[in-house]
């Protein structure tokens, strides 16, 4: 069967628009699917239900349509579609995870609603699911992240996450901003100085800049990019900052 364009376009439209409007506040059901979970024990359902709440997936399974009215759930009818993760554990998939609590990537209870629906002629498994995403986004039926419609009926949300533009990010404006100055490591063998002209400079072990760069905070985020051209991530938490294994107070 050949799926045009034209065929998705009237889609769940009622549904989208309440998803949109939705605060997070109200679950949202898509039911009747054959859905694909990637999850060990779960497996693949067919005739099933996906059931998620804000960012989190709470119910995966047959017959939860049954207590839509009783949750004042926003319901989509998926029938004739394949629902796959968004993104796959390949990790899992080769056998690299020990215990199934740590799988990710997978449409399980208690994991991030990151997934695409798409017409089952379109979706024998996850990766001709994934490429009819990558090659025929207008055959797309719905692709969610993190709870929010990016695609649907194979065209673009309104309101949704525009891509970041490419290249370095301009210096940012860091003056009277609380986290700069010297972080010291607890075993005092890394200095780490963030000045506010948006530049780090690390002594090690008393070798003065060891590493120089640039860096960018994004709330409790930090980036930096050295000036041999390696980028590296830390993150504050509380009064401390995390960063390559090493814990740092301010000093």
């Amino acid at each position: 069967m050949t799926i045009s364009y034209t065929d998705t376009m009237g889609w769940n439209r009622k549904p989208l628009d309440e998803i949109v409007a939705n605060d997070g506040g109200r679950p949202v059901l898509f039911t009747n699917a054959r859905i694909v979970t990637m999850d060990p024990l779960i497996g693949t359902v067919t005739g099933a239900d996906i059931l998620f709440v804000g960012s989190l997936i709470v119910g995966v399974g047959p017959a939860i349509v049954t207590a839509a009215v009783d949750d004042n759930a926003i319901v989509v009818d998926c029938a004739g579609t394949t629902v796959v993760p968004a993104v796959v554990d390949t990790v899992a998939l080769v056998g690299g995870r020990g215990r199934r609590p740590e799988y990710v990537a997978t449409l399980t209870p208690g994991n991030t609603a990151d997934f695409l629906a798409v017409p089952d002629e379109l979706a024998d498994d996850v990766p001709s699911a994934l490429a009819t995403l990558m090659s025929h986004p207008e055959q797309v039926r719905a692709l969610v992240a993190a709870g929010r419609p990016v695609l649907w009926a194979g065209t673009d949300v309104p309101g949704r996450p525009t891509v970041a533009e490419t290249g370095i990010p301009a210096a940012p404006d860091l003056a009277g901003n609380p986290r700069l100055g010297v972080w010291i490591d607890l075993e005092g063998f890394l200095h780490q100085e963030l000045t506010a002209d948006g530049r780090y400079d690390e002594t090690r072990g008393g070798r003065r800049h060891a590493y120089q760069g640039r860096f960018w905070i994004d709330g409790d985020r930090i980036d930096y990019l050295d000036d041999l051209g390696f980028w590296a991530y830390g993150k504050f938490e509380a009064d401390e900052l995390h960063h390559a294994g090493y814990v740092m107070k301010r000093s």
